[in-house]
């Protein structure tokens, strides 16, 4: 099987925030925040960067920075089925065989992961990649808010088979535990699959999407990265971007 060469990233976005209202527009450093994290996966230097917006002044903001922006519907329950329809318009042609699915809410995303995210899908059989890190400050072990990912990575190795997310402190037992870091790629054909499935039993209970499709038998490969991205969803989140921002000289 020819794996994944040709690929895109994806950055949805929409105005609706209900922390923090307007978040994508809102200043950082002298630019918007989605025109930060658009920089960033450009930065990634992986080739084409779209936004897929679900409101026009993002789209106008986007095309202002001299990026490249589409219209999506603004109702979409999902990123994924929002930069699904963004890829039907920008690639109908279907050139790119992979899209990684970058959140617009990190703008201090550092380009080496949106990198990192590649490298399981070059192992036949992996339809959706994903990055975790090991959980080092003890209070994440049982924060709900802290998404683990159950995968066997062993010594010396950098990526593992994702057989479980929770929110739950899991597996038990002496070991790491991983964190979860919500940036995907898939597989063309996997995306196409994923966002064609009904909700599943699992990722209604625990309220993660990934888990629908390992209730449908798809394969999920996570990449250990030695840092989780900082997102913003707060007033005081994004006081904190701006400070990293301004450090970083970005």
């Amino acid at each position: 099987m020819n794996r994944p060469t040709r690929p895109i990233i994806l950055i949805p976005s929409r105005l609706a925030s209900t922390r923090l209202p307007d978040k994508p527009l809102a200043d950082i450093s002298g630019a918007p925040m989605i025109v930060q994290c658009w920089r960033r996966a450009m930065e990634s230097d992986l080739g084409t960067v779209v936004v897929a917006c679900g409101d026009f002044a993002i789209k106008q903001t986007i095309e202002d920075a001299g990026g490249r922006a589409v219209m999506t519907k603004p109702d979409h329950p999902s990123g994924s089925d929002r930069i699904f329809e963004a890829l039907q318009i920008v690639d109908p042609d279907c050139h790119h065989d992979c899209i990684i699915n970058v959140q617009g809410d990190l703008p201090t995303l550092d380009p080496k992961i949106i990198r990192a995210c590649l490298e399981p899908l070059k192992t036949d059989g992996v339809d959706i990649s994903t990055l975790v890190t090991e959980i080092t400050d003890e209070e994440e072990k049982t924060n709900p808010n802290v998404v683990k990912a159950v995968l066997g990575i062993k010594p010396g190795q950098s990526i593992g088979r994702a057989l479980y997310f929770s929110r739950a402190t899991i597996p038990t037992g002496d070991g790491p535990l991983y964190h979860h870091i919500g940036l995907y790629a898939y597989t063309r054909e996997a995306l196409t699959r994923f966002v064609s499935l009904e909700p599943g039993v699992l990722e209604q209970r625990e309220k993660l999407e990934q888990l629908r499709a390992l209730e449908a038998g798809m394969r999920i490969d996570a990449a250990c990265v030695d840092t989780v991205p900082f997102g913003v969803d707060t007033p005081g989140d994004l006081a904190v971007a701006r400070e990293m921002i301004k450090a970083a000289g970005l």
